[in-house]
């Protein structure tokens, strides 16, 4: 009979084989496509549309790149290999994460690459430059105010799902698998105070998304703006004056206000700027 100090050491033997069997599972853990996740179930984006994902952000080393919903950790990590950025990858299954800070490890990104386990929506990612993700539509519509509220010229690219009405900046297709871009846009809607070689003219815009209509007010004047454009925090817009003179404006946006140049078609050049009102 093993007496009561032989069971505990016995016990204990036993606890730490089976410890040990534990960290092993969990160190052999391998996906399974169409497992069950938080949100989604889990595909992987193929490592061709990763790369065109990263290359219509116009991904660089300057870029803090953050992923939704990152899985295996491939779109991050190649975010580090191939492009030299920073990234994180958020992820909500424990395993998962595991096996993606392996995977940075093999490909040499660990110091680069790092993934955390949290949930997307409780989640502060708003310091990213480029934001990608792999979700279904009902997510991408509930990440969509957070995600407008980012810093303008933000760059989101999504695989396979749009936001509905708020159309893309720009779709690629490869191999018949979508990917889409988003650039936040600035906030111009409403009216401005502007100000051109010391003569005050007042801006208006309606904006839907990086979508904008305007018109120019100077004196008893009221022209709409041709070919208004919005990307990101970058403006451009034109009018034509009472003596059929064209006057294109390119600025910035920062905030609540915007600056910029003007040229005219006579070939004279100014800068201008715009308060909010």
């Amino acid at each position: 009979m093993l007496s009561i100090a032989s069971r505990f050491l016995l016990a204990l033997a036993v606890a730490a084989l089976a410890g040990g069997a534990a960290a092993q599972d969990k160190k052999d853990f391998q996906p399974q496509i169409g497992q069950q996740g938080k949100d989604v179930i889990w595909v992987p984006t193929p490592d061709e549309i990763v790369e065109r994902m990263l290359r219509m952000a116009q991904t660089t080393a300057n870029d803090y790149v953050m992923d939704l919903g990152a899985g295996d950790g491939r779109i991050a990590i190649a975010a580090a290999k191939k492009f030299g950025a920073r990234s994180t990858g958020i992820e909500y299954n424990p395993d998962m994460v595991r096996l993606a800070q392996r995977n940075a490890e093999k490909e040499g990104v660990a110091g680069k690459a790092k993934f955390m386990q949290a949930d997307i929506f409780a989640t502060d990612f708003s310091q990213a430059t480029v934001l990608t993700m792999y979700l279904l539509p009902n997510l991408n519509l509930k990440l969509r105010p957070t995600i407008l509220a980012m810093k303008p010229g933000t760059r989101v690219v999504s695989h396979s799902f749009n936001m509905e009405d708020w159309q893309p900046d720009e779709t690629s297709s490869l191999d018949g698998r979508n990917a889409y871009l988003w650039i936040v846009p600035a906030n111009v809607g409403g009216g401005w105070k502007a100000a051109l070689n010391n003569q005050s003219y007042e801006l208006s815009f309606d904006q839907r998304y990086q979508k904008i209509e305007g018109t120019i007010r100077l004196g008893a004047l009221s022209a709409g703006l041709r070919e208004p454009q919005l990307s990101g925090f970058s403006i451009r817009f034109a009018y034509v004056d009472n003596a059929g003179t064209r006057h294109q404006f390119t600025g910035r946006v920062t905030g609540v206000r915007m600056e910029g140049s003007v040229r005219s078609d006579d070939g004279k050049e100014a800068r201008w700027s715009a308060e909010k009102k």
